[in-house]
């Protein structure tokens, strides 16, 4: 714990946001963060709670509560407190492999199970790990370590997302020869191209990945395996393959005008922006670009907010964001009691700056496309949407969406990104290795485990789970490396926590 009554003594306090009207004129992360002696009080704020929901990542409600990794959170928030930085990042790594991530983009489920926030304020426990992790580059404790002693197994990892690179971080640690394929020019999966860089500044994931390279792991990109490279020359070549693609098909919106020009799936959107930025600052003119035009965006969770913040850089005349459900409560509901994720609304950086720029929420609850319209030349130029009223049906009791009659609008629209989420693997992938998948096209193993039909593969993250958050596909790749080096080894000593 921290300092017994730090809870009652010191109050939340976490970094400063630049202004949006300011932020959005550059792709810069925007946060300015307090200084070391500040943030240690903010370690004293953690209490002796008796049970720490922060650390438990359980399932209550459906839902995880506090985190997947099973972060030692008092202890390195204590650690905080009394300023030994060193040993906090010591437990920190215990559990996390990439706490420069997590620190930047988890939705902190710690702080949301957080005792201290039951009637009050959490601990501000991200922002410590954001120190904790930032400080150890500044002293030198995050420096490669290398294994001493190799075992002669050589294992691929096809994909470097979060949870091919925790798999590969912690095989590369047991001593096994680990080789990342990835079929993007860059390290990093929806770490690179998936998470805008005012989110997740991309010198972040290659500090990582050089570290990783200087402990042993070897990184071949512009690799597409089931195409540049056969499944059987992997498994001949390898003693094990994890297959972490992550969950790459984008949900699709079928309505009437869907081949007008102007229509893109969001992670096309986000992917042709940040490699524009990285490769020339976007001098090539290789990206989506909004500036002048009237967006709408199918979708209202995390990559629809990043898409309003991404079009708002570039100048868009307006921004719309069509959401399907209704508008969460700004508070928890009766039925939504903590430690359980607290099912509220959330106004994230993208809309904040949508409203100090155009004066009103950019956000449409209850609503879908009916139509897309386009001009003569096939171009878009609006899209027709209509409300929806949620409907319990009588006979199975079943909540539904039923059209309001009348209440059809039409929205000025140059540009449409599509922001629906996603159905599952790559079926290419999957045929190539012959693994089979389930109802939702996740590749299938047996409950609670990580090897697939094929003999030798494994799968991990958002392929093996569907789409979700960081702190899971570092959890999963932390996982389907112990269950690989069993394979290997007949034992394993690698920890899950």
């Amino acid at each position: 714990m921290g300092k017994p009554t730090g809870f009652m003594e010191y109050q939340r306090s976490t970094a400063k946001a630049e202004a949006p009207k300011s932020r959005i004129r550059h792709f810069q992360e925007f946060h300015t963060h307090l200084p070391q002696e500040e943030q240690q009080l903010q370690g004293a704020r953690c209490m002796e709670c008796g049970v720490p929901f922060c650390q438990s990542g359980m399932m209550i409600g459906g839902m995880a509560s506090g985190c997947p990794l099973h972060n030692l959170v008092p202890e390195w928030n204590d650690l905080v407190y009394t300023g030994n930085w060193e040993q906090a990042y010591n437990r920190l790594k215990k559990t996390n492999n990439f706490p420069e991530f997590t620190s930047r983009v988890c939705p902190a489920l710690c702080e949301n199970a957080c005792t201290c926030g039951l009637h009050g304020d959490p601990v501000a426990t991200k922002e410590n790990e954001y120190a904790i992790i930032e400080n150890a580059y500044a002293k030198g404790y995050a420096a490669a370590r290398p294994p001493k002693v190799r075992t002669g197994k050589k294992v691929a990892v096809v994909g470097s997302g979060p949870a091919g690179l925790a798999a590969a971080d912690q095989l590369n640690k047991r001593g096994h020869s680990v080789t990342v394929l990835e079929r993007a020019d860059r390290i990093g999966g929806l770490l690179m191209y998936g998470i805008p860089n005012m989110k997740l500044e991309k010198q972040i994931v290659e500090r990582k990945v050089r570290m990783m390279e200087q402990e042993g792991v070897v990184f071949v990109t512009n690799t597409d395996v089931g195409r540049d490279v056969k499944a059987g020359q992997l498994l001949k070549e390898y003693d094990r393959i994890v297959l972490a693609c992550g969950s790459s098909n984008p949900r699709d919106i079928q309505a009437p005008g869907r081949e007008a020009d102007g229509i893109y799936f969001a992670v096309d959107f986000l992917k042709a922006n940040t490699k524009s930025l990285l490769d020339s600052d976007f001098g090539d003119k290789k990206f989506i670009n909004t500036k002048g035009k009237d967006v709408v965006i199918i979708g209202g969770g995390d990559t629809g907010n990043d898409c309003v913040g991404t079009s708002i850089r570039h100048g868009c005349r307006s921004v719309t964001q069509i959401e399907m459900m209704p508008k969460a409560p700004n508070e928890r509901a009766q039925d939504n009691p903590w430690p359980q994720w607290p099912k509220i609304c959330k106004t994230d950086y993208g809309q904040e700056e949508a409203i100090a720029l155009f004066g009103h929420d950019p956000r449409i609850y209850e609503a879908t496309v009916k139509e897309f319209l386009k001009d003569k030349n096939g171009k878009l130029k609006g899209v027709r949407i209509v409300r929806l009223a949620w409907e319990k049906d009588a006979s199975t009791g079943r909540m539904s969406m039923k059209e309001i009659p009348g209440s059809e609008q039409v929205l000025d629209a140059q540009i449409v990104l599509i922001a629906a989420g996603f159905l599952g693997s790559e079926k290419y992938v999957t045929d190539a290795f012959g693994v089979e998948v389930n109802e939702r096209t996740n590749v299938k193993t047996a409950p609670g485990q990580y090897k697939t039909n094929v003999e030798n593969v494994f799968t991990t993250g958002d392929m093996h789970r569907g789409q979700s958050l960081v702190v899971w596909a570092i959890r999963e790749g932390r996982e389907a490396a112990r269950a690989v080096d069993e394979s290997l080894m007949g034992y394993t000593n690698l920890g899950i926590q």
